[in-house]
């Protein structure tokens, strides 16, 4: 094998590259670059590294993707090149603060291992151990390919038979994900929310919010943190970052988690809760806070003589309990906590009953000004929706929700939407956009109930399912951006079966990755910190903040931006087969400085841009928050920040069906219920169907659900916490050698190797110690890592870092790219399942496996 050789790098930093497949067009295009295009020049007299003290250089405003963060970002630039990342600080979210993954997209977009031309496959033949035999094509050529393959389906009557994936996007994600497929005739835009964490969602049915939701640590007093790393691996975790040693000052935080992670770390207490066993711990910590009488009255109400009435075994008369903004406490009590008893949930949840006593009444102590953070932890797993409304219901009894230092709604945020898309929808395409989408959302058996809608989420990880037994059609052609299921979703060996079938697929990627090798044409795009044109928006401190993405650096490769360039080149090469439907939608486009429609792919990507920004930089359209004079300051700028939160505004006007905080969910039973009558059945047989144990009016309140376990634990007996780390961005940041080299700030790991964490009492009876080779086995998998002992693992428990164990993704990432993996994919050993109420992908509290020394 051919070593790799990129402007002097040999590849022999530690890992061997294969020459066989995506760096054939890598090292041709590093040819053409050499003899005059933008190489990177390290150390070298013309750049500012040489230069030292004498060199300047500006800040350019940015956004990063690293994680659902979207922190505003400024991009120092010196003679061209970005040398350092910062917070922007005019945001009110993040402000100069940035976390240590922003950091790493320096090494991401000058990595040398990034796609720098189009390239197609040349190997007919797919599969993981199929070397793609890529070669490096012109633009023209690939689109050509695609818009063919398209124009067949037109042909054919078949354009259901497309699909457009997404992971990660920007908020001009709608002219490319939405009105794509839908003016060619698909209904099969699939999103990759369910692995993220739609689960967190589902407290949707208790106030209304189908949302990620803000946290007011600088006003809290308690905060309560069930499975979630908010220092770590959260949203807003640049401003976490900042405000979290005034809240050590200022509040009691606790952490409610099997392993003691980095935010774990920096409480004042930790409860390593069993995986899986979350929802009886808040149950019993709810029912602790009633019996003492201590739940925030002018929020939820009291007994109408002012006696407290629960009573640890006893019914109420439920009108006898006089609400306020909440609805269903009296019922919520009667038919599920009055028996919640911390004794009870002791043996359940592995927490001390004096302990469970303890916290909650300190919680509840600190009302209203407390927060009950929920994420996935209690969530994404099987049955992880009412780990989430137990969790959730303590915002709701302390009053914390909507409340100054509680848990808020993000701010609102304006955004001009695009043109419709119905006009340029032929009869082909509004008849085939009406047919069932290719995840099966909304059957029987995938409520997917986004927003209470039946069927209203995706269902991302059982795509590959469906696309291997053409349920409900077969996929022909597809497109992927941002996005690699191969890796990222539990059960990859079906996702590289479902790859095989695709007839035809066009991945858009800044680096070859395991869905890559599935591709017939790979499509090099920018990174969109420092190359392309956009916009996303985060919340935090009580303030939603919009950040501008444009242009800090010339683009290194012939790359494109994916969501506006590529779909408008694509367009093109349609209309010049005869369907001009897309080309025709994109020119309505226009600048709304000039009224200028666009005439090229840049043109769309900037005009797209203002356009969906108008709001907040045109002081004629503006609705609240900053104010700008026009486009040319608010580019300086690069970011809008929102109105203060207007707290309390959303007591007894919450969106649910009775407008209260529903600790008895009236807008869940309805929700269900329409799903019921869709499929001629009931609620009972759905949850049954379904896969949770309530029946009845239990389906209806928070409550503790048995986790359901993959694997015997005779044979397994040890439970698998699969984790993020501080330098994750979201699986993308592997090939960064800082990532190996700082794996070990995460407590617990060790730098430049991957590791399983184990409590020494486990790691002695088993006769391992740190730094041993153990292999992990489940029912569906096995892997082999490095074992780690420390206390931080709640015995019984195996803690893993998701992020490494790439096999296609870069001199760094793998052991020896397009062959052997460099560490392991919690995925290749975490069974297939779902919360099926929210759809959510399970990657937590059901995992039961076994580990051997090997």
């Amino acid at each position: 094998m051919k070593q790799l050789e990129i402007d002097g790098m040999d590849g022999k930093g530690g890992t061997t590259v294969s020459r066989r497949s995506f760096v054939k067009g890598a090292a041709a295009t590093c040819a053409g670059l050499a003899a005059g295009g933008p190489a990177l020049r390290a150390l070298t007299p013309d750049t500012a590294h040489a230069r030292g003290a004498l060199a300047e250089g500006k800040w350019v405003s940015s956004c990063c993707v690293g994680c659902t963060s979207w922190c505003s970002k400024q991009v120092y630039v010196i003679n061209g090149r970005a040398v350092k990342i910062r917070g922007n600080p005019h945001s009110k979210t993040n402000g100069i603060n940035s976390c240590p993954r922003a950091h790493l997209a320096l090494q991401q977009v000058y990595d040398p291992d990034r796609v720098k031309t189009p390239m197609k496959r040349t190997n007919p033949k797919k599969g993981r151990h199929e070397d793609p035999g890529f070669v490096p094509i012109s633009w023209d050529e690939a689109l050509d390919m695609l818009a063919d393959k398209i124009m067949e389906l037109r042909a054919n009557d078949e354009t259901h038979k497309f699909m457009l994936m997404r992971g990660r996007y920007t908020e001009l994600r709608d002219l490319f994900y939405d009105r794509l497929p839908k003016i060619i005739g698909s209904p099969n835009n699939i999103s990759h929310s369910s692995i993220c964490a739609e689960a967190e969602k589902m407290r949707y049915f208790q106030e209304g919010q189908w949302a990620y939701m803000q946290y007011d640590i600088p006003n809290t007093r308690y905060v309560l943190i069930w499975g979630a790393d908010p220092l770590v691996a959260n949203r807003g975790v640049s401003s976490y970052l900042n405000s979290w040693g005034r809240a050590l000052d200022n509040a009691r935080i606790a952490s409610v988690e099997p392993r003691l992670s980095g935010t774990g770390s920096k409480c004042d207490e930790w409860l390593p809760v069993k995986p899986g066993y979350d929802g009886a711990l808040a149950s019993a910590m709810a029912h602790v806070i009633l019996v003492e009488g201590m739940w925030y009255k002018p929020f939820v109400g009291d007994f109408f003589d002012g006696e407290n009435k629960f009573i640890p075994g006893q019914e109420i008369n439920e009108f006898t309990f006089l609400e306020e903004h909440t609805h269903g406490l009296a019922k919520w009590w009667n038919l599920y906590l009055k028996n919640a008893t911390p004794e009870w949930a002791e043996p359940l949840c592995g927490i001390p009953a004096d302990q469970i006593r303890r916290v909650a009444l300190g919680f509840a102590a600190a009302a209203p000004n407390c927060i009950s953070w929920v994420g996935g932890g209690p969530a994404m797993q099987p049955r992880g929706t009412y780990g989430c409304l137990a969790a959730n219901a303590l915002n709701g009894l302390v009053g914390g929700c909507d409340n100054v230092g509680g848990v808020l709604r993000y701010n609102s945020r304006s955004y001009q939407g695009f043109p419709s898309p119905n006009d340029f929808m032929d009869e082909m395409a509004q008849r085939n956009s009406k047919k069932e989408k290719i995840d099966q959302r909304g059957r029987l058996e995938w409520p997917n109930l986004a927003s209470g809608r039946s069927g209203g989420g995706v269902n991302t990880n059982n795509v590959a399912d469906a696309i291997i037994n053409e349920d409900p059609n077969e996929i022909k052609v597809a497109m992927g951006y941002f996005n690699n299921f191969n890796f990222s979703c539990p059960g990859t060996g079906r996702w590289d079966q479902a790859m095989s079938k695709i007839d035809f697929f066009a991945h858009m990627t800044t680096h070859a990755s395991e869905m890559s090798f599935y591709a017939d044409i790979v499509l090099p795009v920018n990174h969109c910190m420092f190359e392309s044109w956009g916009t996303l928006d985060n919340a935090s401190n009580g303030y939603r903040s919009v950040s501008l993405m444009q242009p800090a650096i010339e683009r290194l490769w012939d790359t494109k931006s994916m969501e506006t360039e590529i779909p408008w080149l694509l367009a093109e090469k349609l209309a010049q087969r005869g369907f001009d439907n897309l080309l025709r939608y994109y020119q309505t486009i226009v600048d709304p400085e000039t009224g200028k429609a666009p005439t090229n792919e840049k043109e769309l990507d900037l005009y797209a841009t203002k356009h969906r920004m108008q709001h907040f930089w045109d002081p004629a359209q503006s609705k609240g928050g900053d104010t700008f004079s026009g486009w040319k300051e608010f580019v300086e700028v690069g970011v809008w920040n929102s109105d203060p939160y207007a707290y309390r505004a959303r007591w007894s006007n919450m969106g649910t069906k009775t407008g209260k905080f529903e600790f008895y969910s009236e807008t869940l039973k309805e929700s269900l219920e329409k799903h019921a009558e869709r499929h001629n059945t009931t609620v009972d047989h759905v949850m049954e169907v379904c896969n949770y144990q309530a029946r009845g009016e239990m389906v209806f309140i928070p409550h503790y659900e048995e986790p359901y376990e993959w694997g015997d634990p005779a044979e397994y007996p040890f439970k698998f916490v699969d984790y993020k780390a501080r330098l994750n961005r979201e699986g993308r940041s592997s090939n960064c050698p800082w990532y190996l080299q700082l794996k070990d700030l995460d407590p617990g790991d060790i730098a430049y190797d991957d590791v399983a964490k184990l409590n020494p009492i486990d790691g002695e009876r088993l006769g391992i110690k740190s730094g041993d080779k153990i292999r992990l086995t489940t029912p569906v998998g096995s892997i082999v890592c490095t074992a780690s002992l420390w206390e931080g693992t709640q015995p019984g428990t195996v803690a893993k870092c998701f992020g490494q164990g790439h096999w296609a993704y870069g001199r760094y990432a793998a052991k020896v790219f397009g062959k052997e993996a460099l560490g392991a994919n919690n995925n290749d050993i975490i069974p297939v399942d779902n919360d099926r109420l929210s759809g959510s992908t399970a990657f937590y509290g059901h995992i039961r496996l076994k580990v051997e020394k090997v």
